[in-house]
């Protein structure tokens, strides 16, 4: 009998022992299974892999060209800095960051409030709204190269209609060379034909920003006696703010690598007016078949790209702690 009665007090005791919280770092058998960190290093390799051959290891490539004298059909030949300290001689490369620069602070500036206007627009939910909405978006589903040679066709001064329907209303009295005549009637073209393909996709950025606003705080701010100005200024700005930052990195990288639209619409003129440095680049790779000079120019624009980009959310995060 007391042999029975210690059994059961035994059991007792590994029995608590059992139900008894274990503390961390107390030591014990792991759980049979996969680590956590190998699980998610699988999950991780295809996305790293894809990254590493499509952006790392092209990009580690384009640098070392950008090193040596790479001639199309002849060995390369090593010659850092020449290929970066002849970019700063070439009078075309000047010309083309100049009107690169002037391109994309018009073309973001223009776009963005276009863009903005839009989505403010059909913001709210209402009779119309979302038939407007698509009508905006639609160029957004035409391709760029498409797009650019529907402009083309649309401005041609022996094929394209609109000079014969300015014409027609007395806007004009003779044909107009849209892409080809004047420099600065050329840039509009181009800078019109940015927005119409660029500004609904933008729009629907924007406008997800501004559906992801509570409206609880504009009711809040409507019974405090707030103007729809002052609610935008205090309530709509502030919150959009990371949005806005994307929507303007992706503005200015997409204009400074502009090329389609001058290669298409005005084949770089009159007179080199239109060249962006994107141009330069190819015909620099595919005209001259100098690949070292190429790559340090393609070096040289991502890094003014990181530049740019960095200093503006820097300031974003600044003003929006």
């Amino acid at each position: 009998m007391p042999d029975l009665l210690e059994t059961r007090a035994v059991s007792r005791e590994r029995l608590s022992l059992a139900r008894r919280p274990r503390r961390p770092g107390h030591p014990g058998r792991r759980p049979r299974g996969r680590s956590p960190g190998l699980v998610g290093l699988a999950y991780a390799a295809p996305a790293a892999l894809v990254v590493g051959l499509f952006f790392l290891l092209p990009l580690g490539l384009v640098v070392w060209m950008s090193l040596n004298k790479w001639p199309l059909l002849a060995p390369p030949a090593f010659n850092a800095p020449g290929n970066y300290t002849r970019v700063a001689d070439n009078a075309l490369v000047a010309d083309a960051v100049v009107f690169t620069l002037k391109y994309t602070a018009v073309v973001t500036v223009l776009l963005f409030a276009i863009s903005f206007g839009l989505a403010l627009l059909v913001q709210n939910r209402r009779r119309g709204a979302g038939l407007f909405r698509g009508a905006f978006f639609l160029p957004a589903a035409v391709g760029w190269a498409t797009a650019t040679l529907l402009f083309f066709g649309l401005l041609s001064d022996q094929i394209g209609p609109l000079n014969d329907i300015l014409t027609t209303v007395g806007l004009i009295d003779e044909p107009v060379s849209w892409t080809a005549g004047d420099p600065s009637v050329a840039f509009g073209s181009t800078v019109t034909l940015v927005i119409w393909r660029w500004a609904g996709f933008n729009m629907l950025i924007l406008l997800t920003g501004l559906q992801a606003i509570p409206t609880e705080l504009y009711e809040a701010a409507r019974v405090d006696g707030a103007t729809a100005w002052q609610a935008f200024r205090r309530i709509t700005l502030p919150l959009m703010r990371p949005t806005i930052a994307l929507v303007l990195c992706l503005m200015i990288t997409g204009s400074m690598l502009g090329f389609e639209q001058f290669y298409i619409l005005t084949r770089g003129g009159p007179g080199n007016s239109t060249t962006s440095v994107v141009m330069v680049i190819v015909r620099e790779a595919f005209v001259r078949f100098d690949l070292g000079s190429a790559a340090a120019m393609s070096v040289l624009i991502l890094l003014a790209l990181v530049l740019l980009n960095g200093l503006q959310l820097a300031f974003i995060r600044k003003r929006n702690p």
